[in-house]
Formats: C-alpha cells, sequence, structure tokens
C-alpha cells in the first residue's frame, strides 16, 4: 500500500518552482473528463430548445466558448494541486506575449463574429455592401464571413470589418427594393410622353414589379436637359445593375424612335479679339 502511496505522489520537478506529481495529472485528466461531459450535457440541453438554423449558428459560439472553459479550468486545477501557476506564466512571458501580439486580429474576429451570430446583424442569404464590394453571404463562421460578389467571385471578409466599417444590408428588411434609372431629355421634348414611355418599360421589364407600380419624377431643370428619374421595384437586388442597363437599352430606343433627344452638355465660348495696337 505504502509503494502505491509513494508512486502517486511521485512528484516531478520542472525547474526550480514548477512541480507536479502522478496523482496531480490523474486529477488533471479526471476534471478534464467531468468538463467534457459536463459542457455536453450543457450543449444538448440548450439545444433542445432551438431552432435548427441557431442551432447551427450556437455550435460556433459553443466551440470557442469550449476552449475559455478548458482554459479557466486548467489554470483553476494548477493552482489547487499546488501548481506554481504564477512560475509557469513567468517562464513564458515573452513567449505569451509574441502570441498575443500575433493572434490579436484573430481573436478580434472570433469575438466578432460571436457578436455577428448573436445579434444576427447578418444572416446567410443576405445581400451586404462593405468597403465598396457587394456580395450575397454564403457562410459565416467565427473568423470570417464568405460572400458571392455579383460577377462570381469569393469575398472573403473578416469578421471586425463588421464592426469597424459601415455595413450595409440590402435585404435587411426584405429582398424587395426600391430601384432607379436617371436620364435627361431636350427642353423641347412633351413631358408628359416621356413619363408615359418611361413607366411602359419599366412595367415590360419581367425583373420589375408590379405593386408597387413604376414611378417617374421629374428631379430637376438640368443645364442642358430636363432630368427624369425612373422609380421601380424589384426581388432580387443581386441583379439590380443587369435590370437597370436592361431598361437604359429600351430607353435609348424608345427615345430614338419617338425623336426624343437626349441632349449633352453644350457650351458656348465667345472670344474677346482685340486689335495688335
Amino acid at each position: 500500500m505504502d509503494k502505491i502511496t509513494d508512486f502517486f505522489n511521485y512528484t516531478f520537478h520542472i525547474g526550480s518552482d514548477i512541480s507536479f506529481s502522478i496523482k496531480s495529472l490523474l486529477i488533471i485528466l479526471l476534471v478534464f473528463f467531468f468538463t467534457k461531459y459536463f459542457l455536453r450535457f450543457s450543449r444538448r440541453l440548450i439545444l433542445k430548445r432551438m431552432d435548427e438554423d441557431v442551432q447551427f449558428k450556437f455550435k460556433s459560439i459553443f466551440a470557442f466558448f469550449n476552449y475559455f472553459v478548458y482554459l479557466i479550468v486548467i489554470l483553476i486545477t494548477f493552482d489547487t494541486i499546488g501548481v506554481n501557476v504564477t512560475a509557469i506564466f513567468a517562464a513564458s512571458a515573452a513567449l505569451l506575449v509574441g502570441v498575443g501580439l500575433a493572434l490579436q486580429t484573430f481573436i478580434e474576429d472570433i469575438i466578432s463574429g460571436i457578436f455577428i451570430i448573436a445579434d444576427k446583424a447578418v444572416h446567410v442569404g443576405d445581400i451586404i455592401a462593405i468597403e465598396g464590394q457587394v456580395g450575397r453571404v454564403e457562410n459565416i463562421t467565427l473568423r470570417t464571413t464568405r460572400a458571392v460578389t455579383i460577377d462570381n467571385k469569393v469575398l472573403i471578409i473578416p469578421n471586425h470589418k463588421f464592426l469597424t466599417s459601415i455595413l450595409y444590408n440590402w435585404t435587411e428588411n426584405g429582398t424587395l427594393t426600391r430601384e432607379h434609372v436617371e436620364v435627361g431629355v431636350s427642353y423641347a421634348s412633351d413631358v408628359d410622353q416621356v413619363q408615359e414611355i418611361l413607366i411602359s418599360l419599366a412595367k415590360m421589364h419581367k425583373q420589375v414589379l408590379k405593386n408597387p407600380v413604376p414611378t417617374v419624377l421629374l428631379q430637376d431643370f438640368g443645364d442642358s436637359a430636363l432630368c427624369f428619374r425612373l422609380y421601380f421595384s424589384i426581388n432580387n437586388s443581386f441583379i439590380a445593375n443587369q435590370v437597370k442597363s436592361d431598361i437604359r437599352f429600351k430607353i435609348f430606343q424608345a427615345f430614338k424612335e419617338h425623336n426624343i433627344q437626349i441632349p449633352f452638355p453644350q457650351r458656348t465660348v465667345w472670344l474677346n479679339q482685340t486689335e495688335n495696337l
């Protein structure tokens, strides 16, 4: 019995300040075993009350939370069994500082990812614009968000960008968006005819919604033209540029058929000529 006790009490020394016994190692293993099953039981208990979509997001947060709990548990366990935790930190201070600086942005991305998932600021399928880039969100992880741009290129966004930059979520209020196309016509044009043509062209496009109905505003009296703005609604803002381009082509053809001029800026230059004295 004494031999068994001596075996479990056998102490390993690392340097002059750090020491631990076989009994300490067994205690650490037992603590990790119970912590593992406690976290697994807690996750199952919490996930039962969540929807499937929320469960997927919560798993990412819980994975990060697991690492945090394990770190706290191991520090408390070391301190309880008599391992000098302060000495361990002192011995690895330089390494920890270097690792901390290297992982600063990484941790910032993870914390931002938790906020994004928790407050549901961005969802998979949303169309977002950030720092001049527009894309449809395909996947959200703790560190990055993956989106596909209009020209089918993959956009990898570090999550901290959502907290440090202005984010435009085009579909936060639903997929329906209000778009517009501007055009200028000659002052000699029939404004009622222009309005009728613009509205009819918008209604003819298959992507433009019938309700709300397209509208036309006489936006301004420009230097060289009457400025009109055609408003219409679509149900897929990801193809807004294509719809606008289609309508501009139709406007150009229709105006040409009805002899409605789209003027360009003109300037009159007066030359003051004086006789050489």
